[in-house]
């Protein structure tokens, strides 16, 4: 299972955004690492540079491998409609976020771990793939095991001042949820500008 291993505070310091949830690091360091950290932020970006930062703040938020990325963005423009919207989508219907968005992680990565650990079942059937591609009625569950509902039972607790986005229908008591419909755009919040990801891979 192909996943990004490396210092995730460090990331979320260079692109100074809370890329895998904690904001301990941000909030403690607030500037890029390296000893030239505090004096980075007054170095003006190229417009390369500035679009390959969007794209790699966006990469990291999913926890999506370069190779894959180009496969969803090449996806995205293949469908009709707005490439940049559609991009997020994708990535908004992949099996860790949902599990994610409906509060069975506290962070995308967790979420990653129990889908890939067998925990949790679509349309009643388990699902081991992280990347599986949601689609609108799809009903996410957690397993029947007692391990699987522990795990979740515990970290609901976590999450449970979480919101729920519109285009999901959570049972907590059930531990389970439904995709009602594929999300639009303002409902995904998305902490980046996605026309400029198009423009980096349309250069």
């Amino acid at each position: 299972m192909a996943r990004y291993t490396g210092p995730r505070d460090k990331v979320s310091r260079r692109f100074g955004v809370a890329l895998f949830g904690s904001t301990k690091a941000l909030e403690k360091r607030p500037f890029p690492p390296g000893q030239h950290g505090l004096r980075a932020g007054h170095k003006k970006k190229s417009d390369y540079g500035v679009m390959l930062a969007e794209k790699q703040k966006l990469r990291f938020q999913y926890g999506v491998l370069e190779g894959q990325f180009r496969k969803y963005y090449a996806e995205a423009a293949r469908r009709r409609g707005i490439t940049g919207d559609i991009l997020l989508q994708i990535l908004e219907l992949r099996l860790d976020n949902v599990v994610y968005r409906l509060g069975f992680s506290n962070t995308r990565a967790g979420a990653r771990q129990i889908v890939a650990h067998g925990h949790i079942t679509v349309n009643g059937k388990k699902t081991n793939i992280a990347s599986y591609a949601c689609r609108p009625g799809d009903v996410i569950a957690v397993g029947s095991k007692k391990s699987s509902q522990e795990l979740v039972t515990r970290n609901l607790d976590l999450t449970q001042a979480a919101v729920t986005p519109d285009w999901l229908e959570a049972d907590r008591d059930k531990l389970s949820g439904k995709v009602a419909r594929v999300p639009a755009k303002d409902e995904i919040a998305p902490i980046v500008n996605e026309q400029l990801i198009v423009e980096f891979y349309s250069r």
